[in-house]
């Protein structure tokens, strides 16, 4: 797993730690947090405005079968069964410490009682002999009829190879609940990333839109930029919509929306660079989401660019492309810089997000033609 971290994270990794102001890419999280223990939390007001939120640690991980370090949050089905995903451990194919698990927990079925925590899938890929996913770096989302859905950063039948060894590019993942209780849930790719044009290294949770294509975020690849990753030519991400086969068993269609090109050299201001994912969709099919780095070089940021905050608006024709706008190039110099997860609205339409020392709003502009602030 050293190698993986040597392959994602800049040669200057050791130098970065969390309180000197810069942001960690997150894939250096994965490899430096050893195994984290989770405190889901049932949160309750009591009483008065004033009396204290209340936490209870519903299950913790031991690391092993059950996996480790989940990846981001956790969802509801129906029945109140919560569900997320560990970026380590499980019983799959992987040297230690794993390859990742998606897990299921269960409420009590008597008062006081405690949840049961459940791996329904455990990722199964071997370096050397790719086939399924590995490392999970976002959460999964559901749909109306209890599938599940999520991205692993690497494994699947990608080309990409780090230090040597075949890893995948990374793939898009469907569960399928089993059709009778206590039976397997059953994995579905629903797309093998390829890296050059095509993306790699997914990162972040998947969004649904009305007619249910998925759209998501990879931190590399896309064709364009040159400062990003030193491993595979600088490429510095895309964000991608996957459309649903029209006919049973028929693939899923992916389109990469847009493609980032980065801070060119030189210059102030540019494109976004390694999107966070995590993106979220407007009433109108636009989709909004930050990057990491890239936008405007105003103070130091590594490795070019303190970050942006976009919209992406679907084309006016079909078949036309969507057009990206900046809303916000964040600025080291007022501390707002490198976002390091999406966005969300609230009911006016204004945007919150956070940085690495800060908490965001965007407020939209008054007239079409206006600037976010």
């Amino acid at each position: 797993m050293s190698a993986l971290r040597g392959a994602f994270c800049p040669a200057d990794y050791d130098s970065f730690s969390p309180g000197d102001g810069s942001l960690m890419n997150p894939q250096r999280w994965l490899q430096a947090v050893c195994c984290l223990v989770i405190a889901l939390s049932t949160l309750a007001v009591v009483g008065n405005a004033s009396a204290a939120w209340k936490e209870k640690v519903l299950y913790s991980f031991q690391g092993g079968s059950d996996g480790y370090q989940p990846a981001g949050g956790v969802v509801f089905d129906k029945a109140g069964n919560l569900y997320g995903v560990n970026s380590w451990g499980g019983s799959g194919g992987c040297p230690d410490p794993g390859c990742g698990t998606v897990f299921e927990l269960s409420p009590p079925t008597q008062k006081g009682g405690a949840w049961t925590e459940t791996t329904i899938y455990a990722f199964q890929s071997v370096l050397g002999n790719v086939k399924d996913g590995f490392t999970p770096a976002g959460s999964v989302i559901m749909d109306q009829a209890g599938n599940l859905y999520g991205t692993t950063s690497l494994g699947g039948n990608g080309p990409c190879i780090l230090l040597g060894s075949a890893t995948g590019c990374g793939i898009v993942y469907k569960l399928s609940p089993p059709k009778q209780k206590g039976g397997q849930w059953t994995e579905t790719i629903l797309h093998n990333f390829q890296s050059g044009t095509d993306g790699y290294f997914p990162w972040g949770d998947l969004a649904f839109d009305k007619n249910s294509n998925l759209y998501g975020a990879t931190q590399f690849g896309g064709g364009k930029g040159t400062t990003c990753n030193q491993f595979y030519g600088g490429t510095c991400g895309t964000v991608f919509k996957l459309s649903p086969p029209s006919k049973k068993k028929g693939k899923w269609k992916e389109d990469i929306l847009h493609s980032f090109a980065g801070v060119a050299k030189n210059q102030q201001s540019g494109d976004g660079a390694i999107p966070n994912g995590g993106l979220i969709l407007d009433s109108q099919g636009a989709v909004y989401g930050t990057t990491q780095f890239g936008g405007y070089q105003k103070g130091v940021c590594n490795p070019g660019g303190c970050g942006t905050a976009l919209q992406l608006s679907p084309p006016t024709q079909k078949g036309g492309s969507w057009a990206e706008t900046l809303l916000h190039e964040f600025n080291a110099d007022s501390n707002e810089a490198q976002p390091g997860t999406g966005m969300t609205f609230d009911g006016n339409g204004y945007l919150y997000g956070t940085t690495v020392a800060s908490v965001f709003r965007l407020k939209p502009p008054v007239t079409k033609s206006g600037k976010w602030n």
